[in-house]
This record gives structure tokens, C-alpha cells and sequence, in this order.
């Protein structure tokens, strides 16, 4: 059966433009907290992967969709699935909502690195296993 994690926060004032409206840039940060979080509630938080582990994860594609404005201390839930888990990479899916409404979503393709060759790597078992559950069905 497939979940989500889900990772709540507020828009902060710097992450905002002269308008006060999120800058489009800045729909990746609230992502990438969503993906720190997830990460370390499965086990992998990312500091102690650069410190422990002999791979990283590095992002080699990002894209976002803005659906509507979103203002500063608006809360917003991102939610968290995995769309593809391949032999050396996964894909992360984000749904972003407001108050139950979609207003932007995104993915990042990560690919595991060996920490010293810089060659991509499988993706190690235990990773796997933890990101599994969160495979998202079609």
C-alpha cells in the first residue's frame, strides 16, 4: 500500500518578492524541506549521509508547476511520494496544498554517487526498502 509523508510549514517573509508572493524560486527550498524531513523520518537524514555514508544524492533534474500565488504566512502541506525508484536513481513527486487546494507541484531526480569515484551507484537496499512504501500507485 503506498503513502505520502506529509511536511507542513509556513511561507516565510524571505522567501517572498517585492509583492510579498513567494518567489518562484523558493518553490524548491519548501520541496527540499519536505525532502529533508522525509529523509530523516525514514532513517536517512541527509547530514548524516554526507558525514557516514560512502554515496550521496545528488539532484540532477528539478521542475516545478505554480498553480497559484501564495503569500507570506500562508500554511502550506507538502506532500511527499515516490514516482520511480530505478537501479541507480529515484524520482521524487510534491504535491503542494493550501487549505486542501493544490496550488503547485514538482519532482527531483536523484541519482546515487559513490562518494569517491563520483559514479553512479545502485541504489543501496536498505534505501530501497525505506522508500518503497511511499511508492505512489497509478
Amino acid at each position: 500500500m503506498s503513502k505520502q509523508f506529509d511536511f507542513t510549514t509556513t511561507i516565510k517573509l524571505h522567501q517572498t518578492d517585492a509583492a510579498g508572493l513567494l518567489f518562484f524560486g523558493r518553490q524548491f527550498d519548501i520541496m527540499h524541506d519536505a525532502y529533508q524531513a522525509m529523509f530523516s523520518a525514514i532513517g536517512f537524514g541527509l547530514f548524516d549521509i554526507v558525514l557516514t555514508k560512502p554515496w550521496l544524492l545528488p539532484i540532477v533534474h528539478a521542475e516545478a508547476d505554480y498553480k497559484t500565488a501564495l503569500a507570506t504566512d500562508e500554511e502550506v502541506t507538502i506532500s511527499v511520494g515516490v514516482e520511480k525508484i530505478g537501479r541507480h536513481s529515484f524520482i521524487l513527486r510534491y504535491v503542494i496544498r493550501r487549505d486542501g487546494d493544490n496550488v503547485g507541484s514538482g519532482r527531483t531526480v536523484h541519482v546515487v554517487m559513490d562518494k569517491l569515484s563520483r559514479a553512479k551507484t545502485p541504489v543501496p537496499n536498505r534505501l530501497r526498502a525505506a522508500l518503497e512504501p511511499y511508492q505512489l500507485l497509478e
